[in-house]
Parts: C-alpha cells; structure tokens; sequence
C-alpha cells in the first residue's frame, strides 16, 4: 500500500555557522535545523535555544493596554465590582485564572462566569450576560470579557446602557461590524501591524498583568510562578509557537516541571506524566481533559481545577476531567463512525473539495474533534454540525495549509446565521436547510482560490539521519529547540533502506510496535493508529519524530513513525 503523502525533503536555506563556540556545542544536524527555521548568526541562535524572560516586549506596545489598565486601577482604587466573563475551552479557563488571581492580588471584588456550550453558546450572548449578572450578585461595574467579545458590537453596546463598563481582552478575528464600543479592547488582530498577533488570549492576560505590575509593583507577586497556565492555554490553542509564545511556553514548562499550579499537577498524576513536561505531554493529555470539561458541559470543573489550591480537591477534579474525557471520547467515536458512514455513500475524494455534514443527534461539544480527524484523514477543508431539535445546527471547522475557513465564512456569509474564528479553526450557526447551500458555495470557494497543489498533502521532511546518528547525546541539544508546536513543528527525520528485525506487534490502540534495522544497527519504533494499516514489504524508508523516553530510571531515545514508504532508489 503506498503512502497518501508526497515526501518533500525540506532544503537548508542560509549558513549553519553559529560562531565557533556554538558549533562545537551543537551537531551539525542541530545546526540545519536552526537555519531550516530561519534562524543565523550566534546572538539570534542562542536567543532562540535559550529564551529569557528578560527578553519580553513592553506590555504597552499593545494598543489599548494603557487604557485597560488605567479603567483596571479605577475600579481597584474606587471599590468598584468586576465581572469576568470567560470561554469554555483550555484558553478561555486559563486566562479566567490568571486574570482573576492578579485582580485579587490588588484587592479588586473580582466574580467571574464560564458559559455552557450548549445553553449560553460562545461569546457575550443574551443569554450568557444575563447569567453572569446572576453569578456576580447583580450588575457590575465593569465586566472583561476574555477570550470572547471582539465580534460582540451590539452586546457590547448594550452593556453600556446598562451602565457597565466593558473590557476585552481577546485574540479573535474582528466582526464586519468593527471595533465593539469597549473602553478598551486589546486585541493585536485589531491593529493594522502588531509583534503579538500570534498572542492566545492568555496570552494578552499576562500581557496585561506585566503592564499592572509595571505601573503598580506587587513585591510578594511573582507573574512567572504562573506561566504553567499561560503555557498550557498557549500550546493547547494551537497558535504559533513563536517569539514571546515560544519563551512563555519554554518557561511555563520549567514551572509545570518544578511543581506550579497544584491543579494541573493533579492533571500530570491522573495522565501518568513520567518524564519532565513538553509542549506534546499538553497537547494530547493535559489539554484534551481540559476541553472535555467544557465539550461535556461542566466547564466549571476545568476552572475550579486551575483554581483551587486545596490539593485533594485538585486531585477529585483532575479525576472527574479524566471522567468527563472518557466520555467524550466514547461521543467522539459514535460521531466519527456515523461520518464515515455518510461519506461512504455521499463523498468523493477526487471530486470533492470540502466536507460539510451534519446530524441532529451530533454533540455539540465534540464535533471540532471529528471535524479534525476528518480533515487529517481525507486533508480536505471540513465542518462538521450539530443540529438542534429546531434545525438550528452550530458548526466546528478546521482547515488544511492555504485554505482560510475565516475567508471562506465571508464568502458564503448569506448561507449562514453566523461565523467566525481563525483560519485553521473556526465556527459557525446554520439552518438546516442551508447546509447543501453552504457546502455547494464553500467547495467553490476553494476550488476558485486555492491552487490545487496547495490541496494534496505533503509530508515535510526536515532532514535524512542514519541510526547510529540517533544517540541520547543528540537529543541533548535537540531538545533545546523545544517546545515543538505551530510554527516551530516537531522535526521530521527520514531513514532509507530499513528492515525489519521480527514481526510487528499489534498493541491496545490499533498501534505498532516495530523491531527495526539499518546495516547493523537496530531500534524499536512505535507507529501509532498504524494496526490498520496494510503495510509494504521492507526493505522500508521511514518517516518519524524522536523523543526522550524514561521507563523505570532508564532514558532511552524512542521513534514514532509518521510515514512508510517502499525504499526507494536513489
């Protein structure tokens, strides 16, 4: 069986001279990498292997920092009541915590509210605003909204006639309707040419608690005690891990590894974390727990454990996330299995450009994780709808490289209610009887704008190694080029000509364990969801990651296979 992608060799554009010191330090294989991302010259190298604190940017050169921050200190200064209004998902509970911690840190009265997907939706909606008021003991004075809000203009602007002074705090894309009439809205997305669009929403919080602490220091509060969070919200959020990104995750994972929030400690225990924290550790364990919470609308046992600072009730939470996951786990499968289905009568891959489908008895708290499998498996654009008993049906989104869902939305604006999001992600409201509209209009859409290479999928290759090159000494410097995420993906190795040593092992999980060759060396590879997979005839080249694996004191260097090819000829 040949493999779905084509295997395109990535070349290394620029020098791999880093100043004698850091060539001796570093293999040369390291040295390609750096210069793969762009990196030259000693001083930008070790700003990038060693990322310091020190380096951040003033917190002011957001737009509207000063005045958040000034409307923050009247309502300390004045005993003024704050309402946070937040997300249900891993970035919206991160950034409700930390925001909520440095507030209380001044004495601010601070409330804050998480909406349930499935009764108050996202954002500031009617529905959700008149809860939080609930919540908060009757109406605030001011409400920050986070990781929500830029797209609310009429919500926003009836706050105001209530009195209430508004906030935001966000990195979503801008409505059609413009700016919402906050005091302040600190949004990089808002600005014509901004260093910090690539910001999460906690992110921008932290950005906002560094230009607090800078006009009023706190000597007992240290901010970087809570970059574990902002590093979870970071890397779970999928934006690029880049820049500021890139050190507030480097140092949020140092804090997660030398204790940190007892919450998600509890969350290392319950997912048998064995080996120092990595950006891969929170994308497939910590933050999937996360998100479940508030899939399976409990979002407040998300933020309850970010927040508490009992450890036994952290431990009962991580437990109860672990509970809620389970469960949208088995969602994910039923949803998945009844896609398929639909595909299979109504799908052609050669035909077809997008997926669009949609179901009445679809959760809707799971379909972004389907829409995802969907889209890796078939690389094509894909939504997937949860329709209500009213033929109402909310939609998650993602996208393939070069395919913008953002401008996609705009484009066939008229089939829908409402949308919105990122480019990779985002989400959408329509009625049932629209969606053939909308697939017919959002497959044209890429078929008129997107170059049809752009549509076939590519797996990157970063470089091609021998077995005997893959040593522990290796992964000493090649972990300085961590953490691995958007933006900064993960290198891809490729090895030619490999054999196998027995026959695979089939584990739980339909994966592979592989006994593997090359000349006289040998290594052990797993390749995960690979079980149903018919594979070729060795000789194999392979396509993989490398990681550090501890196991009973004993560190090793594992292979995770991405790809398997027949070898080829060279």
């Amino acid at each position: 069986m040949s493999t779905k992608f084509s295997w395109e060799l990535r070349p290394t554009d620029g020098s791999v001279d880093f100043g004698e010191e850091l060539n001796q330090q570093l293999p040369l294989l390291v040295r390609k990498l750096l210069a793969q991302r762009g990196i030259s010259g000693k001083e930008r190298a070790l700003r990038f292997l060693k990322p310091r604190l020190s380096d951040l940017g003033d917190p002011f050169a957001m737009r509207e920092m000063d005045a958040a921050v000034e409307r923050i200190f009247r309502a300390a200064d004045n005993g003024e009541h704050v309402c946070i209004y937040g997300d249900y998902d891993v970035d919206g509970v991160s950034s409700v915590t930390l925001l909520y911690t440095i507030l209380r840190a001044y004495d601010i009265r601070t409330d804050y509210f998480i909406p349930v997907r499935t009764k108050e939706g996202y954002g500031l909606s009617e529905e959700g605003m008149a809860h939080a008021i609930e919540r908060c003991g009757g109406k605030p004075d001011v409400i920050i909204a986070v990781d929500c809000g830029t797209s609310s203009v009429e919500e926003v602007a009836w706050l105001q006639t209530q009195g209430i002074d508004v906030v935001i705090l966000d990195h979503h894309e801008a409505s059609t309707l413009g700016r919402p009439p906050a005091v302040a809205v600190v949004n990089a997305k808002l600005e014509e040419s901004s260093p910090f669009t690539y910001l999460c929403s906690a992110g921008v919080v932290f950005k906002l608690a560094h230009a607090m602490l800078k006009q009023r220091r706190l000597p007992q509060f240290d901010l970087k005690q809570h970059l574990d969070v902002v590093a979870i919200a970071t890397v779970a959020d999928i934006v690029p891990l880049v820049e500021e990104n890139r050190l507030l995750t480097r140092h949020g994972l140092r804090v997660m590894e030398n204790g940190g929030n007892i919450g998600i400690q509890a969350l290392n225990r319950v997912t048998n974390l064995n080996r120092r924290p990595s950006a891969s550790h929170v994308s497939f364990r910590i933050g999937p727990r996360l998100n479940a919470a508030g899939r399976m609308d409990n979002p407040m046992d998300a933020l309850n454990l970010l927040m508490t600072r009992d450890t036994a009730v952290a431990q009962d939470l991580a437990e109860r996330l672990e509970a809620h996951n389970r469960a949208r786990q088995q969602e994910e499968e039923k949803i998945r299995n009844e896609a398929m289905e639909m595909l299979a009568k109504n799908f052609s891959p050669g035909r077809d450009n997008v997926i669009v489908l949609g179901s009445r008895t679809w959760h809707p708290g799971v379909v972004g994780i389907v829409a995802s499998l969907l889209m890796r498996r078939f690389h094509k654009p894909t939504f997937v709808i949860s329709l209500d008993e009213n033929g109402i049906g909310k939609g998650s989104g993602r996208s393939i490289p070069g395919v913008s869902l953002v401008q996609a939305i705009h484009a066939c604006a008229d089939t829908l209610i409402s949308g919105g999001g990122h480019d990779m992600a985002a989400g959408l409201v329509i009625h049932e009887d629209m969606i053939d509209a909308f697939r017919e209009r959002f497959d044209a859409f890429v078929r008129e704008t997107v170059d049809p290479e752009r549509l076939n999928p590519v797996l990157n290759i970063d470089a091609e190694v021998t077995f005997p090159e893959l040593t522990l000494d290796l992964l000493d410097s090649y972990e300085l080029l961590e953490p691995f995420g958007n933006s900064n993906p993960q290198p891809v190795f490729m090895s030619r000509n490999v054999m196998l040593t027995d026959a695979p092992r089939h584990l739980q999980g339909n994966h592979l364990r592989l006994g593997l060759r090359q000349g006289s060396c040998e290594c052990d590879a797993m390749y995960f969801n690979g079980g149903s997979r018919k594979l070729p005839d060795p000789p194999w080249d392979i396509a993989y990651t490398i990681d550090r694996n501890v196991w009973r004191g004993r560190t090793t260097l594992s292979i995770s296979i991405q790809d398997i090819r027949p070898a080829s000829v060279i």
